[in-house]
């Protein structure tokens, strides 16, 4: 365990030392990917508190996971800091503060967390079925509402404001509904979870911002307790999420730290956006410092030379961070055509099994899709080859951001409400490290935040990735960082691949490889 401040600071190259060693004021860290920003961030927490700077009870570390929060706490505590740090995600936090504040702010009992998707879907089912016009409930029409309604919370938009949004944006209503249509099936949601006594999980992030607005004397003592924050992943927050971060700081307080790149920005559609990381300096300035972590210490020139090839295109490139690898040369980029998807995923499969035959983890081993639809072939293929697999899909709306992290996270604060954020961990990590030794099939949403020594990112063909060959603009831009982000997973070796047909029928329209197949 590192005992002295100075001891702290070991091993840090000079930008990562800077934002360490800058404490006080607003810092911004861009961090490209393999940058080492978990690194940073948490010894510069450590190093603030080891000098005596910071009161660790002070301090929160705002997360996007479970998972992450919980390598956050197990590494500040390894630097000698102790639990008295939080680590969090936004709804965890928030929620420990609602459970606290309630009893001073209603006499009734606080509403229950909605527990599985298919009690929210029945309510929103109900609420479709009570608006005026009676709209159709069939599962794609109530999954699409719901989804709309998630949308709206966290991007701050009340149902009688939805017409005017749509209007001012052009965003089309789900499931064939018209504005009004939908603003009503959405005021009738509301009015069905209250009936209810529930909340849903982004009820937690508004209440917060209630109390926060509208009870002086709860929000300063929240704001004691909130003294020193550092927010990772900023370039994800949700103007829901920058509310409520705005709240917690207050008009005087100056001392957050963000974390991001808007190159892995690939949440959008979900309402998550840049914005608020490039504008940090206009937002909160003038800076104490505004570091720039671009030397990627995870891939190989080769790898990180091809993620800056899929950026270099991009409209928006003057956004991104210039990576640089420092790590030895390693093993070229592969690339290969397929006739089928079948042919493929047994392709991919069999350079696995020569993998693992040259003594490397089946762990170490990443197959890549671009929707959860791709990974069943791959499944049977790793079956037949006698490799275990674990599977991370995309689980709709919900699990968009967070994935599989998202829903366990909303299960244990079911099932807490609010408690031992380490006992949670504990639980998180035993679930995971229960599942060594098989290979990662996963979509590129899901994988990040994750590295593989070995990765196969496969359905390189247009439609796929990109996603329905979207013209230029936002789309095709999101979907080139989705690209950017599966390529930097990669530590050693990267895999390209993709399949002419889908069932390798001569006589089918032949795919065609991504225009991000450079």
């Amino acid at each position: 365990m590192t005992t002295s401040a100075e001891g702290i600071l070991e091993g840090l190259d000079e930008a990562q030392r800077r934002a360490a060693t800058t404490l006080h004021g607003p810092v911004r860290i861009i961090a490209g990917a393999g940058a080492g920003k978990t690194r940073t961030v948490t010894r510069r927490i450590a190093y603030a508190c080891a000098r005596g700077e910071w009161d660790p009870a002070g301090v929160l570390a705002v997360t996007f996971s479970v998972k992450a929060a919980a390598e956050m706490r197990t590494r500040i505590a390894g630097l000698g800091v102790g639990g008295s740090v939080t680590a969090a995600t936004f709804h965890s936090a928030a929620l420990r503060q609602v459970r606290n504040a309630w009893e001073d702010i209603c006499d009734a009992p606080m509403p229950r967390i909605a527990g599985e998707p298919g009690e929210l879907q029945r309510i929103v089912a109900q609420a479709m079925q009570r608006s005026r016009d009676g709209v159709e409930t069939d599962v794609a029409a109530v999954r699409d509402v719901q989804a709309e309604i998630n949308w709206c919370k966290i991007s701050l938009v009340a149902p009688d404001d939805y017409p005017r949004v749509t209007a001012a944006t052009h965003r089309q209503p789900p499931a064939g509904l018209d504005p009004r249509q939908f603003a009503d099936a959405y005021a009738c949601y509301e009015q069905e979870k209250t009936a209810h006594g529930l909340i849903d999980f982004d009820d937690i992030l508004l209440i917060d911002c209630h109390i926060l607005d509208d009870f002086d004397e709860i929000a300063a003592d929240i704001r004691r307790n909130l003294r020193w924050i550092t927010v990772d992943e900023y370039q994800d927050v949700s103007p829901l999420q920058h509310r409520l971060l705005t709240l917690w700081l207050g008009e005087r307080n100056r001392d957050i730290c963000v974390v991001g790149d808007p190159a892995q920005t690939i949440y959008s559609f979900a309402g998550a956006s840049s914005y608020d990381l490039l504008a940090f300096p206009d937002q909160f300035g003038p800076l104490a410092a505004d570091v720039s972590l671009n030397t990627d210490y995870r891939s190989t020139p080769q790898i990180v030379r091809y993620a800056n090839q899929v950026l270099a295109k991009s409209p928006d490139r003057t956004d991104y961070l210039r990576l640089v690898s420092a790590r030895e040369t390693g093993a070229r980029i592969e690339r290969t055509r397929y006739m089928s998807d079948e042919d493929e995923a047994k392709g991919v499969a069999s350079r696995i099994m020569r993998l693992v035959a040259r003594g490397v983890s089946p762990s170490d081993c990443a197959i890549l899709t671009r929707i959860n639809a791709q990974q069943n072939v791959c499944c049977a293929a790793l079956r037949q080859a006698g490799l275990r697999y674990r599977v991370r899909r995309d689980s709709g709306w919900e699990g968009a951001a967070l994935v599989d992290d998202h829903a366990v996270e909303r299960q244990m604060l079911i099932d807490a409400a609010g408690g031992d954020d380490a006992g949670a961990a504990r639980e998180v990590a035993a679930k995971v490290g229960a599942k060594t030794g098989a290979v990662t099939i996963s979509t590129i949403h899901a994988s990040k935040g994750l590295e593989f020594k070995h990765v196969f990112l496969i359905g390189c063909s247009e439609g796929l990735i990109p996603f329905g060959s979207p013209n230029a603009g936002d789309e095709l831009e999101e979907e080139r960082r989705l690209m950017y982000v599966a390529v930097t997973r990669a530590e050693d070796t990267l895999h390209l691949s993709y399949a002419v047909t889908k069932n390798g029928d001569a006589d089918s329209r032949g795919r065609v490889p991504s225009r991000f197949v450079v």
